[in-house]
């Protein structure tokens, strides 16, 4: 069952642990309920595959996920002949004497010996509903988007020495893009389409509540206002949310109630993944953050 509503998408959302903001709650129930491609795209660690991950566990449906590559081809990614296996087809029928081309051929490309990969799995009938995720589009070469226009289109695959593949029930399809290209504009005509920002803070409180609520509420609101204030530095990688959730918790673990100079600067490599960026940060730097993190996190004085 999709859900009826926005709010009742952004409810199951919230079940699996996903705090989405209107527009996406809108984004991701018009493609459940429209049975139409959803292209995510945004800057890495803002969440974009984790909205699959929990549609279908939310949903009940089979995770059918495609992690794309430089070099990703039609074999890796869709279906594979069992050469191996039809080629001993070929001799047992030989040695039997059954050696008709027209049979032969038809025997060898029989669905037995058709290996499914993640597209094919995704729309095989005899499969129970999936979610396909097709994660990281643009690091695939740019041909290989021409193999996803059919299936995108009609939720089928046509094999040429088998027929045409049709899902009984359509997979809901999740493309996540970092943009480290363009995707092609007829990828994008067949999607939704959805940018995941980074969030504003009250809503990166609440998903550090959702996913580390062994966190204190102090620490929670002094990292989330760091790291909402480090986002507006010149990094070379901003962190994303899955570093703010490692951040809080391992501070956590050394049990750190709130941020302090030593704590942050030892931390860094947590939060920040390149040297140069933990070097710009690390010292002077870290303490203006801290101390404006500290403000901002400050209960209001009803005195004041």
């Amino acid at each position: 069952m999709l859900p009826a509503t926005v709010a009742d998408t952004a409810i199951l959302l919230a079940e699996g642990g996903y705090v989405a903001d209107q527009a996406l709650a809108t984004t991701v129930h018009l493609s459940l309920v429209m049975q139409r491609p959803l292209l995510l795209e945004g800057e890495p660690g803002t969440g974009k595959t984790e909205i699959a991950k929990v549609l279908a566990s939310g949903l009940n449906r089979r995770l059918v996920r495609l992690q794309c590559y430089d070099g990703l081809d039609l074999a890796a990614a869709a279906y594979e002949w069992d050469h191996a296996r039809q080629l001993m087809a070929i001799r047992i029928a030989e040695a039997a004497g059954s050696a008709d081309r027209q049979t032969l051929a038809a025997d060898i490309y029989a669905r037995e010996y058709l290996q499914a990969r993640p597209l094919l799995s995704a729309v095989d009938p005899d499969q129970p509903p999936a979610v396909l995720l097709i994660d990281e589009l643009d690091r695939a070469d740019e041909p290989f988007e021409a193999f996803l226009l059919e299936l995108l289109a009609d939720f089928q695959l046509t094999i040429p020495e088998y027929g045409t593949v049709h899902a009984r029930i359509r997979p809901a399809v999740v493309i996540t893009s970092n943009r480290t290209r363009e995707v092609h504009d007829a990828i994008r005509r067949r999607c939704l389409y959805h940018w995941v920002d980074y969030p504003d803070a009250v809503r990166e409180r609440a998903i550090l509540a959702r996913k580390a609520p062994q966190v204190g509420a102090k620490l929670s609101a002094e990292v989330v206002a760091f790291v909402q204030r480090l986002r507006g530095e010149d990094l070379f990688k901003l962190p994303g949310v899955a570093e703010t959730i490692d951040w809080a918790a391992a501070l956590t673990h050394l049990d750190q109630h709130e941020l302090s100079p030593e704590a942050v600067n030892e931390t860094l490599g947590v939060l920040l993944k390149y040297q140069d960026d933990i070097a710009k940060v690390r010292g002077a730097e870290a303490a203006r953050l801290i101390g404006e993190a500290k403000a901002a996190a400050a209960p209001a004085n009803p005195f004041a």
